[in-house]
C-alpha cells in the first residue's frame, strides 16, 4: 500500500512518521507545502499517479480558527476545495482517502456525546469550512472515510499543551475557561488509529465507503481541567483560574460541549482508546525528554 500522507509537517502527520516504521507492509509519502499543495488540483494528480498512490491520508488544514473568521477564503480553498481535489484525484485511481475532520462541525448546544449522525450546525468559518470537506468525501465516489476529533495536541506544532507548558513557566497564574467541555486527544494515539485502521481494512477488506467516525481520547474534560493536569503531570508550579467563556472572548465561537461518541470506531475496527489523562501522561514525558 503507497500511502500519501498530506499536511505531513503538522502535529497529526509528524505523529505518523513517528509510527510509520512499525508498519511495515505500508510505504509512506510525506508531503507538505510547498512540495505538494493540495489545493493545486494537476499537481495532485500527477503526484498520484507518478508514484502509485492507492491511500491518503489527509493531514493538511487550515487550522487557526479564529484567523479564519477573515481568512474565509483561505479556509475554504484548503479545507473545502483541496479536499474536493482529492477525492477526484483518487477516483480516477480507485484509491483510498481517510479525512481529518473536528468537532467544530457541531454547534456544542447539546449535553450528550455526539454521535456521528447528528445534525452538523458549525457556529464559524472553521467549522463551515472543514463540514465542506467532510461533504466532498461523503459524496465522492470513493473508497473513504471522515474521522472527525477534537483538542487535539502533540510533541509537535503548536498547541494548548505546549502553550500551557510554556506561559505556566513564565507566570504565577493563568486564568483557563471552564465551561467549555470535551477530550483532548493526543495525536499519537489518531496516528495509530489512522494506520490501524487501513491494516484493519486490508486484512478483512472492508469498504468503509461515505463513513463518518468520531475519536477522541476517552473521558471528558473542561480546559481548566487540562490545563490543570498539565501543570500537575509537568509539575509546573503556576496556578490555574477558572473562568466563564464570556470573560476571555475571541474571534470565533467555540462549541460549550464536543464530546464524542466514538462506539461506532472501537466496534467496526476492533479499537481500544486510551483515557486522556494517561495519553496527556505520555506526550508530557516526551516534552520533558527533549
Amino acid at each position: 500500500m503507497n500511502i500519501l500522507v498530506t499536511g505531513s509537517n503538522g502535529q497529526l502527520g509528524s505523529e505518523i512518521k513517528d509510527v510509520a516504521a512499525s508498519y511495515k507492509s505500508f510505504r509512506f509519502f510525506f508531503m507538505d507545502l510547498p512540495a505538494l499543495d493540495i489545493c493545486n488540483s494537476s499537481e495532485l494528480d500527477i503526484f498520484i499517479a507518478k508514484n502509485k498512490i492507492d491511500t491518503v491520508i489527509n493531514c493538511a488544514a487550515y487550522t487557526a480558527v479564529d484567523a479564519a473568521e477573515e481568512n474565509a477564503v483561505i479556509a475554504e480553498q484548503v479545507n473545502g476545495a483541496g479536499v474536493l481535489n482529492l477525492v477526484h484525484a483518487l477516483a480516477k485511481v480507485k484509491g483510498k482517502l481517510i479525512h481529518i475532520s473536528t468537532d467544530y462541525v457541531f454547534d456544542g448546544n447539546g449535553f450528550l456525546p455526539y454521535q456521528e449522525s447528528d445534525k452538523t450546525n458549525p457556529m464559524g468559518v472553521y467549522g463551515k469550512t472543514k463540514r465542506n470537506g467532510e461533504l466532498a468525501v461523503i459524496n465522492g465516489d470513493i473508497d473513504g472515510i471522515v474521522i472527525r476529533t477534537s483538542w487535539l495536541y502533540s510533541a509537535y506544532g503548536t498547541n494548548f499543551v505546549k502553550t500551557m507548558r510554556r506561559l505556566g513557566k513564565e507566570r504565577n497564574k493563568l486564568d483557563v475557561i471552564y465551561d467549555q467541555l470535551g477530550t483532548p486527544t493526543n495525536a499519537s494515539d489518531l496516528a495509530k488509529t489512522c494506520l490501524d485502521i487501513l491494516a484493519f481494512s486490508k486484512e478483512t477488506n472492508i469498504n468503509a465507503k461515505g463513513n463518518i467516525y468520531h475519536y477522541s481520547n476517552e473521558g471528558v474534560a473542561s480546559w481548566y481541567d487540562f490545563a490543570k493536569a498539565i501543570m500537575e503531570l509537568g509539575k509546573i508550579d503556576c496556578e490555574v483560574i477558572p473562568i466563564e467563556t464570556k470573560d476571555y472572548p475571541t474571534a470565533a465561537k467555540r462549541p460549550h460541549f464536543s464530546v464524542l461518541n466514538k462506539a461506532k470506531i472501537k466496534n467496526d475496527f476492533e479499537i481500544e482508546i486510551p483515557y486522556w489523562r494517561a495519553s496527556l501522561a505520555q506526550c508530557i514525558s516526551k516534552l520533558n525528554q527533549e
